[in-house]
C-alpha cells in the first residue's frame, strides 16, 4: 500500500497582508509526521471564491487528503464552505445536525443562535462533521477535503479529530548532525550520501552563529534501520558534527 500524502490549504487576507501569522501549517506537519502522513505542499491563497474552489480542485485529485484553514466562521467574508461546496458541485445549507449543536451551546451560554452565527451550520450535502471541542461549530470533510477553522485552538482541536479517522502510513523518523562547516563544502559528501540512500532524505539548514558558518543536517525516512546505517555514515564523512 502506498504511503498516503497531504497538502494544506491555508485561506485568508489577513495572512497574505501580514497582519496575522500563521501558525496552523507549523502544527499540521508535526501532527501528520506523527501520524506517518507527509505534507508534501501548502499553499496560501486569498479570500477569492474563484481561487479556493480551482486550489481545491486541483490539490485534491493530487494528494490523499487535504487540509484548509480559515473562512469558515459567522462574518461576510467568510467564504470557505461555500467555494468548497461549488469545488465538489454540492448544494450548501443549514443543516439540522450543525444547527443543533449551535443552539446547545448558545443556549448554555446565554447567547442568542442569530443568523451571522447560523452560518456556521452551513454544511456541503454528503460532508461529514468534524468534531470542535472548544468552540463547538464544526469543521466538515467532503470527500478527501477537510474543512476547518483558522482560529489556532480551534484548528488544532479539528486536526485531532480529523487524524483519530484516517489511516496513516509507517511513522516518519528523523535524526539531525549539526556539522561546523559551510554548505559549499559539506554539499559535495551530501549529494553522495543522498544517492547512497534513495529512500531517504537529506536536508541542509545553514546557520551562522558568532561568525562562524555551519549547517543542520537533517535525515528523514521510515527504515529506522537504513536511517541508522546513514547516519553513521554523515558522523564519518563529518567526524566534528555533533
Amino acid at each position: 500500500m502506498s504511503t498516503p500524502t497531504a497538502a494544506m490549504i491555508v485561506i485568508g487576507d489577513e495572512i497574505l497582508s501580514g497582519r496575522t501569522q500563521d501558525k496552523n501549517m507549523y502544527h499540521l506537519a508535526g501532527a501528520l509526521t506523527d501520524k506517518g502522513v507527509p505534507l508534501v505542499e501548502a499553499r496560501v491563497i486569498s479570500d477569492d471564491a474563484d481561487t479556493i474552489v480551482a486550489t481545491v480542485r486541483e490539490l485534491s485529485g493530487r494528494y490523499t487528503h487535504v487540509f484548509t484553514s480559515g473562512g469558515i466562521g459567522p462574518t461576510h467574508d467568510d467564504i470557505t464552505a461555500d467555494a468548497v461546496a461549488a469545488a465538489f458541485d454540492r448544494p450548501i445549507d443549514v443543516r439540522e445536525d450543525a444547527r443543533a449543536l449551535l443552539a446547545a451551546h448558545y443556549a448554555k451560554t446565554g447567547a442568542e443562535l442569530n443568523d451571522a452565527r447560523l452560518r456556521m451550520a452551513r454544511i456541503p450535502d454528503g460532508a461529514s462533521l468534524i468534531d470542535n471541542p472548544v468552540s463547538t461549530a464544526p469543521g466538515f470533510t467532503i470527500e478527501n477535503v477537510h474543512v476547518m477553522a483558522g482560529v489556532p485552538s480551534v484548528f488544532q482541536a479539528m486536526v485531532a479529530s480529523v487524524l483519530a479517522t484516517i489511516d496513516g502510513g509507517a511513522p516518519i523518523l528523523s535524526e539531525s548532525l549539526r556539522v561546523i562547516r559551510p554548505e559549499s563544502e559539506i554539499a559535495g559528501p551530501l549529494r553522495d550520501l543522498a544517492a547512497r540512500y534513495p529512500d531517504l532524505s537529506f536536508g541542509s539548514y545553514p546557520f551562522i552563529r558568532d561568525g562562524v558558518f555551519g549547517a543542520n543536517v537533517v535525515v528523514r525516512g521510515t527504515d529506522a534501520s537504513l536511517l541508522g546505517e546513514a547516519v553513521t555514515a554523515l558522523r564519518d564523512a563529518f567526524p566534528e558534527a555533533a
